[in-house]
């Protein structure tokens, strides 16, 4: 979630020299009132002026300003790694045929349009499917970057688990 791609941003950013990523995150710490247990779940206290910064996926930074609470989204000038999501057919799936018909409509624009009418602040992966204005405008600028799935797959354990360890406390 928002945690593991934060942790795993830091780490690119710094290219892949975990040593100083980490002494990066130890120090940030220091600054961070609370690690919440949800993602999205520390955007109403940005909001409502009980803590003073968060690191949120957009989805959920730009919901909130939606609903009308005063704050500003801003970026890492370094840049932030991208969490993908994924639809699949899985093997032996009673109905594989539904079941694509499903992967086709998620993956093409009659459903990725579907993000702007609802405000779903997802940017699209479909090349025809314009970004909805207002999110277009928040991530004008930002370097945005992926994270290595497979890298990040194989290490997310030790990752975390060296995380836990060396700065949660």
């Amino acid at each position: 979630g928002t945690a593991v791609t934060r942790i795993f941003s830091i780490i690119e950013v710094n290219n892949r020299d975990e040593n100083r990523a980490f002494d990066y995150m130890k120090k940030l710490r220091q600054n961070v009132q609370v690690y919440t247990k949800s993602g999205g779940g520390g955007t109403i206290p940005i909001g409502l002026a009980q803590a003073g910064a968060g690191i949120f996926f957009i989805v959920d930074a730009l919901k909130t300003k939606q609903e009308g609470y005063d704050v500003t989204i801003s970026f890492p000038k370094e840049g932030i790694g991208t969490s993908v999501e994924a639809v699949a057919l899985l093997r032996g799936a009673k109905n594989p045929t539904v079941g694509k018909k499903l992967i086709d409509w998620s993956a093409g624009p009659q459903m990725q349009n579907l993000y702007a009418q609802y405000k779903i602040n997802f940017i699209p992966a479909h090349p025809s499917v314009k970004t909805e204005a207002s999110l277009a405008e928040v991530i004008k600028g930002a370097k945005i970057f992926p994270i290595d799935e497979e890298w990040a797959g194989q290490n997310r354990k030790r990752v975390v688990e060296r995380w836990i360890k060396d700065v949660l406390p």
